[in-house]
């Protein structure tokens, strides 16, 4: 293997500086520097005598070149910014080394033009893994076997299908799909037409116990003419009426082998007397918002119906109600809820992709002198990026599913727009909630497979290993903060308004071109791509598919795995894996060591033969599975004690940065958190002492996401939200969800609990002009009403973990 050796290279990360050597290979950049041992320190026991920091070209986030004429005394200067947020500082003596250096990287991160180049491919496991085969982990017959559906077994309601066993019916799907045994593959061949990219309404996870189901699929293609499909109704019907085709009392529910016996009655007896006591304000706001509609009363009768007699089953649309009106002017949207009376809708206000990676890019602006300084990030930043409040969102939107099958006995169907994204965040984190299982290294790795492998995640658009040349910059002037990205020219000042009317007709030429829609972005918040950055490959390439786009890197698999620290954080001894498990697994979704996260779906794996060219990320967990156990977990399942019950669900009050990722101290990044809900707290009980009027249900931090019972009248403390909530809105028949009305449940959150819509002569007309003039109000539907169409383009710990590496086990290794 060649090495491009360069002598003379300071290192500063941290604040801290090392002299050493860099060493460039085909894969890594290495940097070799003297293992010194503080003079008071004994040295250990066959201590080496150099150290080694490992930096996997796919990992690099960002990179800046800064030359400086070697006469002038000041060293140039690589600064990297990498995806598991290190940050490191190289100086050169030497320009024309720093220069040779700088293209080196850049033609080995971003100019290679095929993952097939990606280390990955040529990857010589270590001894230690060669026993592994982590591709074959994941058996989905067995995984559904464990939930109790199998051929051979009781008919549960739920058949497995080979319509798709050769990926022609939805390409983007699992070949085995499992749907309601009394709907025919006929229905599901013509209910396919009306889901975007044929993902229909699928299980996903049935629950032991109660055999409620919570599946998932894509958004219906709706349209602007509000376009119905009986077969799709009757599928999703099936999916909500499937544990009514089963005596479930007569049927043996599997149990983890980990589990202890629980009491029959206890989801129906004890949770149905917890659930009145140990939900946060939140919650009950949700489940109010849910169920506090005309469906609790008999529609014969006329009397109210007792709590626990009906299910309340639920279509969960993760988006913000204003992102599925733009998709339905998109010729997609949002389920007609006058066609599924069977039903609820609610809207999570999850928001999209691009939102989310502006989000982060926020955080790290917050850390990103993290490389030549050791001052605490900025906290203003921190705020402002909304980061927690994303994170929040996305645990309460999967506790309301949670909540709705473990307690509430119901149904969920999960989408957003493509049903990749949030629905793989909250389809895998309420299973996390509901099932024991999934809390084990094993469980959690099935998991992973299942909802986020096997359903397809387009993990080549939001983690772009191949890089992008627009993150490798070259500044003007070592002394000046300007740059010149790798193409760019001077005398741009001209080309604003081209730009903004080109995106313009990129804007609507993209969203009906059904190819280039792989952005779960809801056709709108996506800024414009830099016409200066050279030429994408040719459409239908293979080059073209796999090319880094910008616009769609979002950090959706980084939101699951923050989600999952936070439960862990919360719940320390309920998971058998540890924190570290959850950064080495965020780590190598970008390393490119592996080839689990290199492909968005089972076909693409499938038909690149994954599994013979190129090595399992599980090999590595599962070769140093004890490296990863988390030394406080307690597998016992006993819905009788505190603590052991078999549903778990998150504290979102407690939300907290995840420190150890972003390499910082706990103190740095929680402190001022932590001194904020003290205060809070204080204030609460000021408050409850005083004598001020209560606001019923209200939001109070020291309670919300808590278990414990409050006295529903205690007062609010000063200043704080009326609701905290994911959830915006909850339909039982179709409405028209314009800004008007946004506004309006914004100001009475009790408005947003039903719409009488359907109940009312020409509904659905009078929902259409709204739409038109809600929609043409955004400026972005006059192509589709008339007019013309026009739019806006908005170091640092000592126990850095190890990564493996050609030929042997080096790590990523901190500077001491």
């Amino acid at each position: 293997m060649q090495i491009k050796k360069i002598p003379d290279v300071d290192a500063i990360r941290g604040g801290e500086r090392h002299s050493g050597e860099l060493h460039l290979t085909e894969h890594h950049i290495i940097f070799v520097y003297p293992n010194k041992i503080p003079d008071n320190v004994p040295p250990p026991p066959n201590a080496p005598k150099t150290r080694e920091v490992y930096i996997a070209y796919p990992i690099i986030a960002n990179c800046i070149f800064r030359p400086c004429p070697s006469a002038t005394g000041r060293p140039s200067a690589i600064r990297l910014r990498c995806r598991d947020f290190m940050f490191i500082n190289f100086n050169f003596h030497d320009e024309l080394q720093a220069r040779d250096a700088f293209e080196y990287i850049r033609s080995r991160t971003c100019r290679l033009g095929t993952i097939e180049k990606l280390y990955a491919f040529s990857y010589q496991p270590l001894k230690p893994e060669r026993p592994f085969n982590g591709w074959q982990l994941y058996d989905p017959r067995a995984e559904f076997r464990r939930q109790g559906i199998s051929s051979k077994s009781v008919d549960r309601g739920w058949r497995i299908s080979s319509i798709n066993k050769d990926y022609t019916f939805s390409p983007t799907y699992p070949g085995l799909l499992v749907v309601p045994s009394q709907i025919s593959d006929n229905v599901i061949k013509y209910a396919g037409a009306y889901r975007s990219r044929q993902r229909i309404p699928v299980l996903t996870y049935l629950h032991s116990l109660n055999n409620c189901s919570v599946t998932r699929s894509s958004q219906p293609m709706v349209g602007f003419r509000g376009a119905r499909s009986i077969q799709d109704e009757k599928l999703v019907s099936a999916c909500f009426s499937a544990s009514a085709t089963v005596e479930f009392n007569g049927v043996d529910a599997p149990l983890s082998e980990t589990t202890d016996p629980s009491p029959a009655s206890s989801l129906t007896d004890l949770r149905g007397d917890m659930l009145d006591s140990e939900t946060s304000d939140t919650e009950r706001l949700e489940d109010e918002l849910i169920s506090g509609s005309d469906s609790n009363y008999d529609s014969k009768t006329g009397k109210r119906l007792v709590y626990g007699a009906q299910q309340s089953n639920l279509i969960v649309d993760a988006r913000p109600t204003i992102n599925a009106v733009v998709m339905q002017a998109m010729g997609k949207g949002s389920e007609n809820m006058e066609y599924y009376k069977f039903a609820k809708k609610a809207y999570l206000n999850i928001e999209n992709i691009h939102v989310m990676r502006e989000s982060l890019n926020t955080v790290i602006d917050a850390l990103k002198d993290g490389d030549i300084s050791r001052l605490p990030p900025n906290r203003e930043l921190l705020a402002k990026s909304g980061w927690l409040k994303h994170i929040t969102g996305i645990l309460d939107g999967s506790a309301l599913i949670a909540r709705q099958v473990g307690i509430r006995h119901s149904h969920v169907l999960i989408h957003c727009s493509d049903g990749w994204d949030r629905t793989s965040q909250l389809s895998a984190l309420s299973q996390l909630m509901l099932d024991p299982y999934y809390r084990t290294i094993e469980g959690f790795v099935v998991l992973i497979e299942k909802d986020w492998l096997s359903f397809g995640h387009m993990f080549q658009q939001r983690s772009g290993p191949l890089n992008h040349e627009k993150w490798f910059t070259v500044e003007r002037d070592a002394m000046a903060g300007s740059a010149i990205p790798p193409g760019e020219s001077d005398g741009r000042a001209g080309e604003a308004f081209e730009n903004a009317l080109a995106s313009a007709k990129r804007f609507f030429k993209n969203r009906n071109n059904e190819s280039n829609a792989e952005s779960d972005g809801d056709g709108m918040g996506s800024p414009p791509e830099d016409p200066s950055q050279p030429k994408k490959p040719a459409p239908g390439t293979p080059e073209a598919s796999e090319a880094t786009r910008p616009n769609e890197i979002s950090p959706v698999f980084h939101q699951f795995l923050d989600a999952t620290y936070q439960l862990l954080r919360q719940h320390p001894n309920r998971f058998e894996f540890n924190e570290r498990f959850l950064r080495r697994l965020l780590y190598h979704l970008y390393a490119g060591q592996y080839g689990t996260f290199l492909w968005n779906n089972e076909k693409a794996r499938k038909d690149a033969k994954a599994s013979e060219r190129t090595r399992s990320v599980w090999d590595y967990f599962l070769s140093r599975k004890q490296e990863f156990v988390n030394k406080d977990y307690d597998a016992t399942i006993d819905d009788r004690q505190s603590g052991r019950e078999r549903l778990l669900f998150p504290k979102l009050s407690e939300v907290r940065w995840w420190f150890q990722l972003f390499g910082r101290t706990d103190a740095e990044m929680n402190e001022y958190l932590d001194l904020a809900a003290a205060r809070d707290e204080r204030l609460g009980v000021y408050a409850m002492g005083a004598p001020t009027s209560s606001m019923p249900g209200a939001f109070s931090p020291n309670t919300a996401g808590s278990r414990s019972p409050r006295p529903p009248s205690s007062p609010q403390p000063p200043s704080l939200p009326f609701s905290k909530s994911v959830l915006t809105g909850v339909e039982s028949a179709h409405e028209a969800l314009t800004p008007e009305q946004r506004a309006a449940g914004a100001a009475n959150p009790a408005a947003l609990k039903h719409s009488a819509s359907a109940d009312t002569p020409n509904a659905f007309t009078t929902n259409l002009a709204k739409l038109r003039d809600g929609v043409t109000s955004l400026d972005i539907g006059r192509g589709l009403f008339g007019g013309s169409a026009s739019t806006s383009t908005s170091e640092t710990k000592k126990d850095q973990e190890m990564a493996d590496m050609a030929g042997s086990e080096k790590g990523s290794l901190e500077m001491a």
